[in-house]
């Protein structure tokens, strides 16, 4: 049994928009609450907001705090899940690629900080009182319930607005005349791409480097520049955490779990497992309560 991979057209009541969900955070929990129960992840792009409430959010086995103020960004293939200790609201919304590229041909996703890497934090903090981002909220939902003249456009142009208005706050601590030239910051989109497809099969950077015409000086070099870590850490940290979601969310066995990221026997797998989380993958299963 694999993570469940939940599709945008699962949380839809209205068909009116393609590829797009709006909604206050308190109706989307009740509505929705038999879908987001158990860790799960999406096919796409996600936003939340909150402005009551406290608990933690697990993303991809980190843990965050939610309290007011705080905002969310999930890319498509990550897991969570949320545990709330007071009751949360705020508002939610989530989209696909295609809905936001097809109408910024010239301007991707991964143009925004908490979007373009995983390396990058997948949170901000902003204050409770901050009226300017809660009123884009609030008339993002409110054009999502309407049905005026120009909905579609004029939600586009509001999400948008809000995902430059939070990547402005999201940035607003870095020194951006020593920001990593553009150039590098698409390198490293590009590595994180091949590593997502090839981790599995491919775990010397010498693979990679011949994927993106570069050598492998210059790729250690983008990826020290960009998020101050080597070409291997970015490997086998994706190594390791497809082996935990496998290890929590699927039924395998643990040998099994070691061929299918490419390792040649369990052994080996496990020393290398818990050469990089600390523990080995029985006890990291265990730590779960799933043993």
């Amino acid at each position: 049994m694999k993570t469940t991979v939940l599709d945008i057209d699962q949380f839809k009541k209205s068909k009116v928009l393609k590829d797009l969900y709006v909604n206050s955070f308190s109706n989307h929990i009740q509505t929705n609450r038999n879908l987001i129960s158990k860790p799960h992840s999406h096919n796409f792009y996600l936003c939340v907001l909150f402005t009551e409430g406290t608990g933690v959010h697990e993303i991809d086995f980190t843990s965050y705090e939610i309290k007011p103020g705080k905002i969310f960004f999930l890319k498509p293939g990550q897991t969570h899940f949320w545990k709330f200790y007071t009751k949360p609201n705020g508002f939610i919304f989530f989209h696909s690629q295609d809905f936001y590229e097809l109408n910024y041909i010239t301007h991707s996703l991964s143009a925004f900080p908490f979007y373009y890497s995983y390396q990058n934090p997948p949170f901000l903090d902003i204050s409770q009182n901050d009226g300017e981002v809660l009123n884009k909220y609030h008339n993002l939902y409110k054009e999502y319930v309407d049905s005026k003249l120009f909905r579609e456009l004029k939600i586009i142009n509001i999400i948008s607005d809000i995902y430059i208005t939070l990547t402005r706050k999201y940035t607003s601590n870095v020194d951006l005349t020593d920001y990593s030239p553009s150039s590098y910051l698409k390198i490293l989109e590009n590595l994180e791409n091949f590593i997502d497809n090839h981790y599995d099969e491919q775990k010397l950077p010498k693979f990679y480097a011949n994927k993106l015409n570069i050598t492998t000086k210059h790729l250690n070099r983008v990826v020290k520049e960009t998020v101050n870590k080597t070409t291997n850490q970015l490997i086998s940290e994706r190594v390791i955490l497809e082996a935990k979601r496998l290890i929590i969310h699927s039924n395998n066995s643990l040998s099994s779990i070691a061929f299918t990221l490419g390792f040649s026997d369990y052994a080996y797998f496990s020393r290398y497992f818990k050469n990089k989380s600390g523990l080995t993958p029985n006890d990291f299963r265990k730590s779960y309560g799933k043993i």
